[in-house]
């Protein structure tokens, strides 16, 4: 039994996502396996109906909770609430995700230890739905009074201006602590005091939310569909997250602070210039791209090193080698007995004292120094990487070209789609308009045996449903016809693509 596949596309139009049609009608989407070097398998063997349904679990997972994060995280905060309210007993393990812990009312400061990790991860459930709820129902709106109407320029726009959100937010903020604190322009006072076991209430509260903000970072970039940067994203989150986790349990937040200023400042300019980008304002936009310029060499390449400068520098003098205690006493490194008896030249059992013994002595060695220098050379490095491809972009606009993000737009062979206002499941190309009308698609004859369907995963923004098909690293796939290894030429022969 065979059927031509533009009646097929009619026949399946209620069941499965459609991409566009330049032609100005929709089709399937499609996915090529090819019985010969599958790019699904890897081999020239299907993928195993176990592996499938894996898979197919897995991304339907992954899709559920794409859609519904909002309702997600306000049902696990009302479930906290009320059983913070309704059962005493629990409170002594509900007020740790509730409350700062570890509060030492004769000074006013609080300590840092494991229990923080509870307020961390409630964090991380407050950002996955407010989010969401900024992107939907406040960025969204506004994406559309400024004239954007396609669907990925819709996400990538609420993606881009919610990192402006925040990160002004937590800018601003981290720079208010540094400026009324005793390192403001003093290098040498991020160092001198040190440990600082317990620390401002402001300080704790916004080192343990940015911590909460980039953990959730991790969990939308596996979530949500995979871009074309998924591992340098991923790699970033990861390397801030454990950054944040180590700072912390050594009693570090001070330099911990000022990187973060450091880095979130590029994390606004950056994102408003495409931001004017997608509005098509292309001056202020190349406009914005040279103050990001001029902000990303001051802030990465000028404060930054001098950042590291100090440790090198100022922490021989303003942390001698030793075993700090509590009371304020400290065990030289020069007393070799005692210094090894208190564990002094271990590197991890210090690096993470305030979460094993937050009451106990904690040694600071050269080893240790050199390590932490090393890790932030390392990022240096992978700065100065990033800004060399930062400055191929600015080559190419005192060329007279338009400023571009070449590292993380391109999301592969998406179609610009324009979003039905009335009905967002409805769907038109923006380039249909570039495609002759009377051009009719030729037809291709395909065995409805050798069809096979799977899900079609969404990026859990409302209304958002992707025309790209990739072979590999996502959720995607609709329709799968065997036998064809070609994309574009398939396409091509049953309508869903324009004619080569």
């Amino acid at each position: 039994m065979a059927a031509t596949a533009t009646p097929l596309a009619n026949g399946f139009a209620n069941g499965f996502a459609h991409p566009a049609d330049p032609n100005g009608t929709t089709g399937p989407q499609i996915s090529i396996h090819g019985r010969k070097n599958s790019p699904e398998t890897g081999h020239g063997r299907p993928r195993t109906q176990k592996k499938t349904q894996e898979e197919s679990l897995l991304g339907s997972l992954c899709n559920s909770i794409c859609d519904h994060q909002i309702g997600i995280s306000v049902n696990l905060i009302l479930l906290l609430l009320l059983t913070h309210n309704f059962l005493p007993r629990a409170r002594r393990y509900s007020s740790k995700f509730l409350h700062l812990s570890y509060y030492n009312s004769d000074i006013g400061l609080y300590g840092c230890g494991t229990d923080d990790l509870f307020f961390v991860a409630l964090w991380v459930v407050v950002f996955t739905g407010l989010r969401v709820f900024v992107m939907e129902y406040l960025l969204d709106p506004l994406a559309r009074l400024g004239g954007i109407h396609s669907r990925k320029g819709l996400v990538r726009f609420k993606e881009q201006a919610w990192l402006v959100v925040y990160c002004t937010g937590s800018w601003s903020l981290g720079m208010y602590l540094m400026y009324n604190s005793e390192f403001w322009f003093n290098l040498r006072g991020l160092w001198e005091g040190w440990p600082f076991r317990e620390i401002s209430g402001l300080c704790k509260w916004y080192y343990l939310v940015q911590w909460g903000f980039w953990i959730q970072q991790i969990v939308v970039v596996n979530i949500e569909e995979k871009r074309k940067d998924y591992a340098q994203m991923f790699t970033h989150h990861i390397f801030t997250c454990s950054l944040l986790f180590l700072s912390y349990g050594y009693y570090h937040t001070r330099v911990g602070t000022i990187i973060l200023c450091i880095m979130d400042i590029v994390d606004i300019v950056l994102p408003t210039a495409k931001l004017l980008k997608y509005l098509r304002y292309t001056t202020a936009c190349d406009f914005m791209f040279g103050v990001f310029i001029v902000t990303w060499i001051v802030t990465r390449h000028v404060f930054f090193p001098m950042v590291l400068w100090s440790i090198y520098a100022h922490t021989p003098t303003a942390m001698p080698p030793g075993c700090y205690f509590a009371d304020g006493t400290m065990v030289p490194s020069s007393a070799i007995q005692q210094y090894d008896a208190l564990g002094g030249n271990e590197i991890w059992g210090n690096i993470l004292r305030a979460y094993t013994d937050r009451t106990g002595p904690i040694c600071w060695n050269p080893t240790i120094r050199y390590s932490f220098l090393g890790l932030l050379l390392a990022l240096q490095l992978i700065i100065i990487l990033w800004f060399v491809m930062i400055a191929r972009i600015a080559i190419n606009v005192l060329s007279g070209n338009a400023a571009d993000d070449a590292r993380s737009d391109d999301e592969g062979d998406d179609s610009e789609v324009e979003v039905d206002e009335e009905n967002p499941r409805t769907t038109h190309s923006v380039s249909a308009t570039k495609t002759s009308l009377d051009s009719a698609p030729l037809e291709q004859e395909v065995g409805v045996e050798g069809l096979t369907f799977a899900r079609k995963g969404s990026p859990g923004v409302r209304g958002y449903r992707r025309s790209s098909n990739r072979n590999s690293g996502g959720r995607a796939s609709g329709i799968s016809i065997p036998g064809h290894g070609d994309r574009k030429e398939l396409l091509g022969r049953i309508g869903c693509d324009k004619p080569t």
